[in-house]
């Protein structure tokens, strides 16, 4: 019987072919290695610019308490030493990642071996990649360039040479440090100390077993294992970290078995979480790019902001900023729906279309409708919403500003610019608005710069200046007749009477007590501004009451303690001068005195009857014409509180006593007091008594009103002329002070 001829080609043949082909790839791979070396497919790092590898990291801007409150950055990265990373997050890693990696040289060639037979041959994904820690460090550094059909092996060779020379500069824990530091998480994200911060509130330091085997885990696919979005992946995977720490002996059976068993329990604070400080930090990193670049023109030493990872050290206290936050959205949540009601009761939307039809944009003719995540108080999904409703919701959003400052340094303790600086990051402590009754003390302390005193008896009749287009002010509750102290006219925010004393302080001497105040005095030649017919903003209002409480003296707001870098050294450090003598300090003290009557018995007797504050508190409330800016301001000598509350465009405003300034902006400044009241050591840090005055008794000894005697009225009638005709506003050069008969002759105050 003759043989079968075999089918295929020879034993030996094949045999050849293989040597020959395998051959020919190893001298192929040692030709690419070879041209790699060279530098044909891109210039490879030196040892010594290896050496100086340091990665990027983010400033961070931290709150009095060292808490961090913000992030400035090209990348989140916040960099660690290795003696603060846990022994477990090593364990974890090296378990995980690169279980040879304290006995290879940066490249393992037995994992490719074990590549190629398990991974590649057998399909087994579980076998792992093929690159070292030291690779992945490499990779994560210099990135990976496009080579055509080359890519792949021209990359992974170029890791291999470069993670060669790294572990012949770098030790295996600086290589480990170097690498977590490095390595990203998502989310923009890069190290594992600002992981840890991020999904476990907490420095990289203090993380427990199971929480490294989460960011370890998250390594493979940060997004796929991320324990936010994917919980039931995170944990499954984390599982597998903790099974190959046992594996390799750095837990226990029983200590696996726990740690697998426990709920994934996050305590997650992204980018959301420190938008409660997005308006201070914005401008804190504003400042300190200010600061640095002097320290450059003095020193030549150059930092940059986003990079370098500075520390900011600021003044802001986290406690306050909660209460104040906490604040502003319970008050404006339950105001909202309030104005929303009056302006549907006035068709204001119909109104207001009209008006913007007129200048109408191709967006605004088509009004689409499109799912819109826009800002609301309760955190509302975004939903389906017209071009036109998504406008109409934010014209017609009410807006609050607070802002605390210590007024014997400056230190800015509490500073919210808005409702929510990611949707809104327009910041309204620093907009102008008409400030309204709030300017009123400072017209009283010009009165009493200029002689003055807390009985000095003011008309409170009504009078028509024709001179000034037939102003005709009022007061807000439409009485009017007699005369009154000036303590209780102030004290009660009263309108004839500050604008009588505007005429007898005159122009001048009101336009210098409010630019040493900081106040910006354009508009003191108009008697209206005794009555806030001024734009001010927060800021500068607050820093003019900072002056009463700090007997006369005016801070300037401080935001920044100290600057270092990133191992502590000091760039710099804040210089707390004693500020400007802005006024006398018995000037300063009347004013207090007549302002904690306007919380005690005033318009501001809410703090007390709503929100049970007891302390020694001064303040003012502040109403625009047409409730369109609310106003008020509180404060003892440790801490004043200014807050604002309208909406971005003024027309949109209450039309009832709810859009007042005790109505408004009021319950912005009470819980916080009443906050500070509760906590022992809130209360001893800022809630400090006023000075009293050694004549205190007798400055605010006489009545708050009067009707002016027969007698008197005989003299107004021959010195003064009040017969009610309009009235020519005096010149200022001729307003000096109106006193009464009794004056005049006796050469006595009136009590």
């Amino acid at each position: 019987m003759a043989k079968k001829k075999s089918s295929g080609p020879p034993r030996g043949a094949v045999l050849k072919w293989s040597l020959i082909t395998g051959g020919s790839l190893v001298l192929a791979l040692a030709l690419l290695v070879w041209l790699v070396n060279l530098g044909l497919f891109g210039r490879l790092p030196t040892k010594e610019e290896i050496a100086a590898i340091r990665n990027e990291e983010a400033t961070l801007i931290l709150a009095n308490d060292g808490t961090i409150i913000g992030k400035v950055f090209a990348e989140d990265r916040t960099n660690i030493r290795f003696q603060d990373i846990p022994k477990h997050l090593i364990h974890a890693l090296v378990s995980t990642e690169d279980q040879r990696f304290y006995q290879h040289e940066g490249v393992d060639s037995r994992s490719y071996v074990r590549v190629f037979f398990r991974t590649i041959l057998g399909g087994d994904q579980s076998g792992g990649g093929g690159s070292t820690l030291s690779q992945q460090l490499v990779k994560n550094l210099y990135g990976r360039e496009r080579h055509g059909p080359l890519t792949v092996p021209v990359n992974k060779i170029k890791e291999a040479l470069v993670a060669a020379r790294l572990e012949q500069v770098y030790d295996k824990n600086d290589v480990l440090t170097l690498y977590l530091n490095s390595v990203p998480f998502g989310e923009d994200m890069y190290g594992v100390e600002a992981a840890a911060q991020r999904y476990f509130g907490k420095p990289c330091a203090r993380l427990k077993v199971e929480e490294a085997a989460v960011l370890v885990g998250m390594l493979k696919a940060n997004t796929s294992y991320n324990p936010r979005l994917n919980p039931d992946r995170s944990r499954e995977r984390r599982n597998v970290v903790l099974k190959l720490m046992g594996d390799r002996g750095h837990l226990t059976r029983t200590e696996v078995d726990s740690l697998q068993a426990l709920p994934l329990t996050l305590n997650y604070r992204g980018r959301d979480a420190l938008d409660l400080y997005g308006y201070f930090t914005d401008r804190v990193a504003r400042e300190a790019r200010t600061l640095l670049a002097d320290l450059a023109k003095r020193t030549g030493g150059r930092y940059d902001i986003e990079k370098d990872g500075l520390r900011i050290h600021t003044t802001l206290d986290p406690l306050l900023q909660h209460l104040a936050q906490e604040a502003l959205r319970d008050q404006l949540a339950a105001m909202q729906p309030k104005l929303d009601k009056e302006l549907a009761a006035r068709k204001a939307r119909a109104s207001w279309e009209k008006r913007m039809a007129k200048r109408a944009k191709a967006e605004w003719k088509r009004n689409t409708t499109a799912v819109r995540d826009v800002f609301t108080w309760d955190d509302a999904e975004p939903r389906a919403m017209s071009y036109r409703d998504s406008l109409w919701h934010y014209h017609t959003l009410l807006n609050g500003s607070i802002l605390m400052m210590e007024p014997a340094t400056g230190r800015v303790r509490a500073y919210i610019g808005g409702d929510h600086h990611r949707y809104l990051p327009l910041d309204l402590v620093t907009t102008h608005r008409q400030v309204a009754s709030t300017i009123k003390p400072v017209i009283y302390a010009a009165a009493l710069e200029e002689g003055m005193d807390p009985c000095t008896w003011l008309s409170n009749e009504e009078r028509t200046y024709a001179e000034l287009d037939g102003w005709k002010p009022q007061n807000f509750d439409g009485t009017s007749g007699g005369e009154v102290a000036m303590w209780h006219a102030l004290a009660n925010s009263m309108n004839l009477p500050t604008v009588d004393l505007y005429f007898r302080t005159g122009e001048k001497a009101v336009s210098r007590t409010m630019s040493v105040l900081g106040l910006p005095a354009k508009n003191a030649t108009n008697p209206s501004v005794a009555l806030g017919a001024a734009d001010i903003s927060l800021q500068e209002i607050v820093r003019a009451y900072g002056a009463f409480a700090a007997r006369g003296r005016r801070m300037e707001p401080l935001f920044i303690e100290r600057i270092t870098d990133a191992s502590g050294k000091e760039l710099y450090k804040a210089k707390v001068k004693g500020g400007r003598q802005a006024i006398d300090e018995r000037t300063a003290g009347m004013i207090n005195g007549m302002l904690r009557r306007a919380i005690d018995s005033g318009t501001g007797t809410a703090l007390r009857s709503r929100y049970g504050v007891n302390a020694a508190v001064a303040g003012k409330t502040g109403t625009a014409q047409d409730y369109r800016d609310a106003w008020f301001v509180g404060y003892t000598p440790g801490l004043v509180i200014g807050s604002w509350v309208g909406a971005r465009d003024p027309s949109v405003h209450f039309g009832s006593k709810l859009g007042t300034g005790s109505q408004l902006a009021l319950p912005l400044v009470g819980p916080v007091f009443a906050g500070i009241e509760r906590s022992p050591e809130l209360r001893r840090k800022y809630l400090r008594g006023f000075e009293r005055l050694e004549d205190d008794s007798l400055l605010f000894s006489c009545a708050g009103t009067r009707d002016p005697s027969a007698v008197q009225q005989l003299i107004n009638d021959v010195f003064g002329p009040n017969d009610g005709k309009e009235r020519k506003p005096k010149a200022p050069k001729d307003t000096t002070r109106r006193e009464n008969i009794l004056d005049r002759l006796f050469k006595r105050k009136e009590r």
